[in-house]
């Protein structure tokens, strides 16, 4: 193929050609899993190969009305596969919107596309805070400084010169420049880090360790109870069918594999929640990462404050130059990639006359400034007042006025006349300060609303930000942060990470902060135990963004920004944070709940079987006894359970607590059933149907009224869904057909009594357990009325 022309771009047959030759750079980037990962997922699972094994042998034996389980078992994989595939379009439709842009020459004009549609040889044009999508060739720079960190873990930047090679996952920390492609696709040097990083994959966590190690432990009990139980079941000398019908009861209750799928819906809808108020998830395990958060580090510019800077006034010093005008529209006009501050100094400036450029260093975030030579009227320096006025002669006058400013919020920079030139990127000595350039920040309207939200929610804030203390302390105080009249400059930051930690926790605002100081900042806050939220729209905020257990960048900030962080506000408003972190929290407390109510049924059924299988009774359940209990008692109540507003934050040990709750439930549960069901045999001397009646009753009791101590604090819907149960478990008995269905033949009225008093006295236990000797935890339950609205 022949060379083509470095600097004027590819023609539009050049691009067709390459396209026809597949050498482009759209490959495969998967945010989610496919519907066919999403089938087999919920399908092929080692439970619902279980369950599907005893669904086939009650089959095999036809007794039909007892493969209920079956339906539900379809059910649960159906509801996963929708919900989940609902969330995966949702999610992909979010990311199509945040997929980067690049600007190309082709045809000789500059042209913006997606970073899919590039191809081999394009000529790419790079401005501050781009990401490189494609391997390249450096044609041309103006001050172009790379940041490598997330392939190299180097946190300085890279100069680039023209021939320097740069990478894909690299970003444009200052200047900018022309590159030509010459990796693309999966020929790119970051391809298969970036594939692997934004793949989706469930959830890694306390609350998904916690689930798979009971679910692991379970497993390992069910094969010895199988052969324990059915062993019972023949030595009872119940029949053949009977022995079969009790062993899948037994062994089908056992499973939670209901919670699970809930587990799984409850994070699919949270991510589909957040898409509707266009709130990109870029992974789904930041869900839990929300509920956890206890320290949010905030950016001041583009979160506290719109983000875009106008210019208040310029106040001349020591009597003024009549050139800072012209030298302050020369300087904005000479920088081909301005910032903010430039913008806004080019939109009040037209580019004087006569002003023709010699050299220029652009701005840099680790120098603080930028400046420029021109013929004729040399070299002037704009940056950071404190900066510059450490290589200018002393004045008084600056010094005052500057102060006056910073202490009301305002952010300002320096106008510097160097008569010595330019030293490279160097600060000269004897800088002459011209002008204090006034610039303006406008305080989001709901920044006042959104402090007090974190602050209700016992959220601690820290505004971390790159200006002078004394600006970002004035903007934090009328933003109403906690501790912000005392700013801390963060050149005095102490090194060591124990004594930096110490900084952290007794400081909440943080001026003229490094980017590299963010990421060690976010890392002391963690070493103490915090589980950090960072925000940031900036080039300077990727690294920290990146390192934050959760990091968040708005639509319209840096492509590295966006690439790094785990949710986009795509609609650019902050003030969505709030709900964000409410969602997370109601998601984690949910499942939670929702467990407490699966893994009572587990050990309950596990320790009913273990019971069973030792005293060699028949069991006193068939499958479709279990079925109607799981059903009204759990499967249904769980699934709005698991939906309902919950704003309590996560907190450690999940495992811990709900096996606190669980096991004395579960072990109430059996004892009051075996009870009853012992009674109504040998005491009352029923036959086996009607005393397995008997003992449906008294675990439905026992079943519901965890369900009730689980649903509080109640309200109307709350209050209704038990009921509701309970109406429909009232009607199964009342109903002649349905009664002959599930087999349940009612009891003589002395037997109907013990079951109601056994039944009874377990939930009295039960109740004594949860206001007494704390079986689970309260807050467990609470739902915040700031989360209901």
């Amino acid at each position: 193929m022949a060379e083509p022309e470095r600097t004027a771009g590819l023609t539009t047959a050049d691009v067709e050609q390459r396209r026809a030759e597949g050498l482009t750079n759209d490959v495969p980037d998967p945010t989610s899993r496919t519907v066919g990962q999403i089938i087999r997922a919920n399908v092929f699972t080692p439970f619902n190969f279980l369950l599907g094994s005893l669904l086939l042998v009650i089959l095999a034996v036809r007794e039909y009305r007892d493969a209920l389980f079956g339906i539900v078992l379809v059910a649960n994989a159906l509801i996963g596969i929708i919900q989940e595939t609902r969330s995966k379009r949702a999610l992909d439709r979010l990311a199509l919107l945040n997929q980067p842009r690049v600007t190309v020459l082709r045809d000789g004009a500059p042209v913006e596309v997606s970073t899919r549609e590039l191809v081999l040889d394009d000529v790419i044009v790079l401005s501050l805070g781009d990401q490189i999508t494609v391997d390249g060739t450096v044609i041309d720079t103006a001050g172009l400084e790379v940041d490598e960190s997330l392939l190299t873990g180097e946190a300085d930047p890279v100069d680039k010169a023209p021939g320097d090679r740069v990478l894909s996952g690299s970003f444009v920390v200052a200047g900018g420049g022309r590159i030509r492609a010459t990796g693309v696709g999966s020929d790119a040097y970051a391809f298969r880090l970036s594939s692997e990083a934004r793949r989706f994959s469930l959830v890694r966590s306390e609350l998904r360790e916690g689930i798979n190690r009971i679910i692991s432990f379970v497993g390992w009990l069910m094969a010895p109870t199988a052969v324990l139980l059915v062993t019972a079941q023949i030595r009872a000398d119940e029949g053949f069918i009977s022995a079969v019908q009790g062993s899948v009861a037994g062994l089908v209750a056992m499973v939670p594999e209901g919670l699970v799928l809930l587990t799984s819906i409850a994070f699919a809808v949270g991510a589909t929640r957040l898409a509707r108020q266009q709130v990109l998830t870029q992974e789904l395990a930041a869900i839990e990462g929300l509920a956890r958060v206890d320290v949010i580090c905030l950016d001041k510019t583009g979160t506290l404050t719109e983000g875009e800077l106008v210019l208040a006034t310029v106040e001349h010093l020591d009597g003024g130059d009549p050139d800072a005008a012209a030298a302050l529209a020369a300087l904005a006009a000479a920088d081909e990639h301005p910032n903010p501050s430039l913008l806004a100094i080019r939109s009040q400036y037209a580019t004087p006359p006569g002003w023709t450029l010699s050299s220029s260093v652009p701005f840099s975030s680790a120098r603080k400034w930028s400046a420029a030579d021109f013929e004729g009227h040399g070299g002037w320096f704009l940056g950071a007042p404190d900066i510059l006025l450490t290589n200018a002669a002393p004045s008084g006058d600056a010094s005052e006025r500057l102060r006056s400013y910073t202490e009301r919020g305002r952010r300002v920079l320096m106008l510097a006349r160097s008569p010595a030139g330019l030293r490279g990127e160097e600060l000269p000595d004897g800088l002459v300060p011209v002008a204090l350039v006034v610039l303006e920040e406008k305080l989001r309207d709901a920044a006042p609303g959104m402090i007090r939200y974190f602050e209700a929610q016992q959220v601690t804030v820290k505004v971390i930000s790159g200006d002078n203390p004394v600006t970002v302390a004035a903007v934090a105080q009328r933003a109403g942060v906690a501790g912000a009249a005392h700013a801390f400059d963060a050149r005095q930051l102490p090194e060591d990470p124990t004594e930096l930690a110490r900084v952290m926790e007794d400081h909440a605002v943080f001026g003229r902060v490094t980017p590299q100081q963010k990421r060690s900042m976010v890392h002391a806050l963690q070493s103490t135990g915090h589980t950090v939220a960072m925000t940031g729209d900036g080039v300077n905020d990727t690294l920290a963004l990146k390192d934050a257990d959760i990091g968040v960048a708005m639509g319209t900030g840096s492509q590295a920004a966006r690439a790094v962080a785990r949710f986009v506000l795509l609609g650019n408003d902050f003030a969505l944070f709030p709900s964000v972190v409410a969602e997370g929290r109601r998601v984690i407390a949910n499942v939670e709940r929702v467990a407490n109510l699966f893994l009572t049924k587990t050990f309950y059924a596990m320790l009913l079987a273990l019971a069973v299988g030792v005293a060699g009774l028949p069991f006193p359940f068939i499958p479709r006894h279990f079925t109607i209990i799981s059903s009204l008692t759990i499967g249904i109540p769980g699934f709005f359970l698991a939906l309902a507003p919950n704003a309590r934050r996560a907190r450690p040990n999940f495992l811990a607590r709900v096996l606190r709750f669980a096991a004395p439930a579960g072990l109430v549960a059996a004892t009051a059933t075996l009870t009853a069901y012992q009674i109504a045999r040998e005491v009352e001397d029923l036959d086996v149907e009607v005393a397995r009646t008997v003992a449906v009753i008294v675990l439905f009791m026992v079943a519901i009224w965890v369900l009730a101590i689980l649903a509080r604090p109640f309200n109307g819907w709350r209050a209704a869904l038990v009921g509701s149960m309970a109406g429909a478990f009232f009607l199964t008995l009342a109903l002649p057909r349905l009664r002959a269905y599930f087999e349940l033949p009612l009891p003589p009225a002395d037997a109907l009594l013990v079951a109601v008093a056994v039944g009874a006295a377990a939930c009295g236990l039960l109740e004594l357990g949860w206001r007494l000797a704390g079986w689970v935890d309260r807050n467990t339950s609470i739902n915040l009325e700031m989360a209901a609205r």
